[in-house]
């Protein structure tokens, strides 16, 4: 068995993290040559370099990828262990990695902070990201739980649907089909029209609906962000679809309406979600009933 210590791990996961013995000292408030004398250390300990340094860039070596996997392992079980005998002790304390959608940006930090008021010990890390990115980040395990509208189907996962989150129309208030009511699809066709990106759940979801009703519009603008599409709106470049939670912030402004489009609105959820087989920390499970409890009530 390897002899190391849990400070030298602790060292060597900065080091691999940042790429960067100067920033892992920073970070570590230790000094450089000690980080580089614990390393050291590390690598007669495992007996094969963990580092190789090309030029002023430093790459982990076989070893050191696997090193850092099982770093990660031992610090989440260790951080687990910790939430566990906080939960005995009668408290809830620890930390919770979140990754959300950007959408769900409109949703999770109104849930988040009543949740901390009940929970002030439990620290949160989150995670505000687009569709590719977060499914990249479920791949590799990086958080706890995870918020989305459409889960990838590729991923073996755990999901669980806490809140609706339909998807309407959205024009700007002098639109000619404002007021107008069961407009009839068909009307959206060749309207000049401001897309999600490419891979984002909003997009996929609208896009299967407009081919079942064999509609085509004209896509305008691509914005990664429903802020610069609301923006986009209220100035006249086209319409869009988004979800109806993103209206909140415009709705006594007088600048966004939707439309009452049959077909509409695309009836979807929120979920929370997490790896299949994954044993969550008490942390995890408690937010997560706590989501679960909050959608029955909204």
């Amino acid at each position: 068995m390897i002899q190391a210590t849990l400070h030298q791990l602790k060292v060597f996961e900065a080091v691999a993290r940042h790429g960067s013995f100067t920033r892992a000292a920073e970070e570590l408030l230790i000094t450089q040559p000690t980080v580089s004398s614990q390393v050291k250390h590390l690598s007669q300990a495992v007996g094969l370099p963990l580092f190789e340094q090309i030029g002023k860039q430093l790459y982990l070596t076989d070893a050191g990828q696997e090193l850092q996997a099982t770093c990660h392992d031992i610090f989440q079980r260790l951080e687990h262990f910790d939430m566990t005998i906080a939960d005995l002790k009668g408290a809830k304390q620890g930390r919770l990695s979140l990754s959300v959608v950007t959408t769900a940006k409109y949703v999770i930090p109104r849930l988040l902070g009543s949740f901390c008021q009940n929970y002030p010990a439990i620290d949160i890390a989150l995670q505000v990201i687009n569709h590719q990115q977060i499914t990249q980040r479920m791949l590799e395990n990086k958080d706890d739980l995870y918020i989305l509208s459409l889960p990838p189907e590729d991923i073996d996962l755990c999901t669980k649907p806490f809140l609706d989150n339909p998807l309407v129309v959205v024009a700007p208030c002098n639109h000619p089909l404002v007021g107008k009511t069961q407009i009839p699809i068909e009307a959206l066709n060749h309207e000049p029209f401001i897309m999600r990106e490419s891979g984002s759940g909003t997009r996929r979801a609208v896009q299967k609906l407009f081919d079942k009703s064999k509609v085509s519009v004209r896509v305008r603008l691509e914005l990664g962000s429903n802020e610069a599409i609301k923006q986009a709106i209220a100035g006249g470049l086209g319409i869009s679809v988004l979800s109806k939670h993103t209206l909140n912030s415009y709705g006594d402004r007088g600048e966004l309406t939707t439309l009452d489009v049959v077909g509409f609105p695309i009836q979807r959820c929120w979920y929370a979600a997490y790896l299949n087989g994954k044993q969550l920390s008490v942390v995890a499970q408690t937010f997560l009933e706590y989501l679960l409890e909050s959608g029955k009530s909204n």
